[in-house]
């Protein structure tokens, strides 16, 4: 900690540890085994995009990045209606590891084109047999990971989360994954692609 840090009271942010995401494949194991879920195949970054050339070239770069592997999977950018950015990567659901690499690249580019305040989380979809979904979500700026499991099909397009669920998973995944302390960082991510 520097003279002026410590005069001033301020701390710097924890700097995020990107190689969490490749933690999710052993935890996809125990989802799969302990309790049915398996893997959608499919995973998301989402940003706040910056104006300007510069970060539509790295959106650009990024997207190049994967589409270059011939057995790529495909790449989708979107933006959801609060303005935030989703690159989506669609993949085979057998291949969590690749996903996880996909995603850490994704990450790892929009950090090193200086545009790293601009990311927010990432999410990793699962399923199960009676349709319950659920997202892993990586959050950017703290380094810890958090469930989050929208209720399907309420009537009149309401948003309901299923609770239990976020908390069983949390308990089933807590010696495996960072989880967020803090329940008030569980943010809801409506309409999140692959959920």
């Amino acid at each position: 900690m520097g003279l002026w840090t410590s005069l001033l009271g301020r701390s710097r942010p924890k700097a995020p540890d990107l190689d969490a995401l490749f933690l999710v494949p052993s935890a996809a194991i125990t989802l799969q085994t302990a309790a049915g879920f398996l893997p959608t195949g499919t995973g998301a970054v989402c940003y706040r995009a910056a104006s300007g050339a510069a970060f539509a070239q790295a959106q650009a770069e990024i997207v190049a990045l994967i589409d270059d592997d011939p057995q790529a999977p495909s790449v989708a950018t979107t933006t959801d209606p609060y303005g935030f950015t989703w690159l989506q990567v669609t993949g085979s659901p057998d291949d969590v590891a690749g996903l996880c690499t996909d995603l850490h690249a994704v990450n790892s580019t929009v950090e090193a084109q200086g545009f790293g305040g601009g990311l927010l989380c990432t999410l990793v979809p699962f399923r199960d047999a009676q349709g319950r979904t659920f997202g892993l979500v990586y959050l950017y700026k703290q380094g810890t990971f958090y469930p989050f499991a929208p209720v399907p099909g309420l009537p009149g397009g309401g948003h309901q989360r299923d609770n239990l669920l976020e908390l069983t998973v949390r308990d089933g995944l807590q010696a495996e994954l960072p989880f967020e302390k803090d329940l008030q960082r569980w943010l809801a991510l409506w309409d999140a692609p692959g959920l």
